[in-house]
């Protein structure tokens, strides 16, 4: 199991009840989704408008909002793709887990790079 389902739930409770939050898009993110919307020009500064559970394969998802994008377009991601200002009240919380599933997303599908042996 990579989440811890109480903790999980714990978190998006509290992401939900403080939408819309501000988050920043990783560069990889931000050029991945220019790739998936041509013509739509993002910057990496975004606003979260929606918080879904994609199981424990899948983890925090976030509706990100560019706020340039049509209507018809919508973009998601993982929270662990996103920072979040220090300052913010759940910051904390969201490295605490963003941390936690990437560690266990690698001890669970190493990458061939990491392998003892090529």
């Amino acid at each position: 199991m990579i989440d811890n389902p109480v903790q999980a739930e714990r978190l998006i409770a509290k992401l939900r009840a403080a939408l819309p939050l501000s988050a920043t898009a990783t560069p990889a993110l931000v050029a991945l989704l220019t790739e998936q919307a041509a013509g739509i020009d993002l910057s990496p500064s975004c606003q979260i408008t929606g918080i879904h559970y994609a199981g424990d394969e899948g983890g925090i998802v976030c509706k990100l909002d560019f706020g340039n994008e049509p209507e018809q377009k919508a973009f998601f991601a993982s929270i662990t793709h996103l920072a979040f200002d220090r300052r913010l009240p759940l910051a904390r919380e969201i490295a605490g887990y963003q941390k936690h599933r990437l560690k266990r997303v690698q001890r669970a599908h190493p990458s061939p790079s990491s392998w003892p042996y090529h």
